[in-house]
């Protein structure tokens, strides 16, 4: 009865299903033999865990002990490679060191060479120096003496007359050197009785040509010695002395038929020449209207080198009948020497033919010899006598050989 309870009577219900104690106590073994089994896996899984971990450390440490012996192997090896570069560095070193200590030597063997010849230099140089200063004190005292001569020469020009030769020297000195003795006089007198400075001849019966030197140099000096004040009225009085000059130069020294019908009036200083082209174009144009040329001293060799190169171009014209008589000598006598040549290689060309006849000669002669030595006698011969020696002249009859027959 109490059995019976226990299985058919409900204990709880779950929803629907109603859960009495044999069920519960079925439940309840599954249950503990399912907790059970479970405890039974996780300890084979345990165990073959260990198992597992218990050779993975064993392996792990066959691979340590393996890994050490490669270590100490290494280790071994490192200590001999280490002895080795210990010993190669050590060789390395030594000779490094020498080659430290050589070239050591051998810069301080160039140090000091280096150091002596830089003393020579030196010393050389103090020598050269001291030669310089020594030139030095010439010059500055070749200065000293110059400033004396240009304090002189301040004297000079201080003095109208002395001023006026000044320009005349300059003048002359330039018509000296560019043309040839006669082609030009100095003082020379016109038929007027006046005297110009300069008197060049010009070629093919051509007027002379007159250069003026008597420049108002005293005016040009008070302009550049006024003040600013002053510097207006010196410059009117420079044009007035100048175009007086100007006038004068044309009313004395240009004359019809003895004279060229321009002349030059010569300023001893190029700057004055540019300074008068520059601020007195009324002045230039004034010349230029009077048939007078102002010149410089640059201006002045150059016409002097224009009118030297006529005279040279006359000179020519008048020595060229000579030149060309010279020129038919010179023909005549390349005419003989081209028949003398001709003759000269005649002779030549009958020498090379003697001298190939004679090559030819000795060529038989040689070959006659080659074949004598070639025969072999059994006998002995009778000696014959030598011929005396006879003479082959040559067709030409200027060379004879004398040939001698030998056995």
């Amino acid at each position: 009865m109490s059995n019976s309870l226990f299985t058919d009577t409900p204990l709880f219900l779950i929803g629907d299903f109603a859960v009495t104690g044999l069920l519960l106590v079925a439940c309840c073994g599954a249950l503990l033999a399912l907790v059970l089994i479970t405890m039974l896996l996780v300890l084979s899984a345990t165990r073959r865990a260990r198992q597992r971990e218990q050779a993975e450390a064993e392996r792990r440490a066959r691979d340590s002990e393996a890994r050490l012996a490669d270590i100490l192997r290494s280790q071994t090896e490192m200590q001999g490679r280490i002895a080795a570069m210990a010993e190669v560095f050590g060789s390395r070193q030594n000779e490094l060191n020498q080659t430290i200590n050589q070239r050591i030597d051998g810069m301080t063997h160039r140090i000091g060479q280096s150091m002596t010849e830089q003393t020579r230099q030196t010393q050389e140089n103090l020598r050269r120096l001291q030669e310089r200063l020594v030139s030095i004190d010439a010059a500055q005292n070749n200065i000293q003496a110059l400033a004396k001569d240009v304090v002189g020469l301040q004297a000079i020009l201080s003095n109208k007359q002395t001023r006026g030769a000044f320009g005349q020297s300059r003048m002359e000195a330039i018509v000296a050197d560019g043309l040839p003795m006669g082609a030009y006089e100095f003082q020379a007198t016109l038929s007027n009785g006046s005297r110009p400075d300069c008197l060049v001849r010009m070629p093919n019966g051509q007027p002379s040509l007159v250069i003026d030197a008597k420049f108002p140099l005293e005016a040009w000096n008070a302009i550049r010695g006024a003040g600013s004040d002053g510097a207006k009225a010196a410059s009117q009085q420079f044009r007035r002395d100048i175009e007086v000059h100007i006038r004068d130069i044309a009313e004395k020294y240009l004359l019809r038929g003895e004279t060229q019908d321009t002349a030059f009036m010569f300023v001893p200083s190029e700057s004055i020449f540019a300074e008068i082209h520059e601020n007195f174009e009324g002045v230039v144009q004034r010349a230029h209207k009077a048939r007078i040329v102002i010149v410089s001293p640059s201006l002045l060799m150059l016409s002097i080198q224009v009118i030297q190169s006529v005279l040279r171009d006359q000179r020519m014209r008048e020595q060229a009948h000579l030149i060309q008589g010279e020129v038919l000598h010179l023909m005549e006598d390349l005419g003989r020497l081209d028949d003398r040549v001709q003759k000269l290689q005649g002779h030549f060309a009958a020498a090379q033919k003697d001298v190939e006849m004679i090559v030819t000669s000795s060529s038989k002669l040689s070959r006659r010899g080659e074949r004598i030595e070639a025969m072999e006698f059994e006998t002995a011969e009778p000696r014959v006598e030598p011929e005396p020696p006879r003479s082959v002249e040559s067709p030409s009859g200027r060379l004879k050989l004398r040939v001698v027959d030998e056995d």
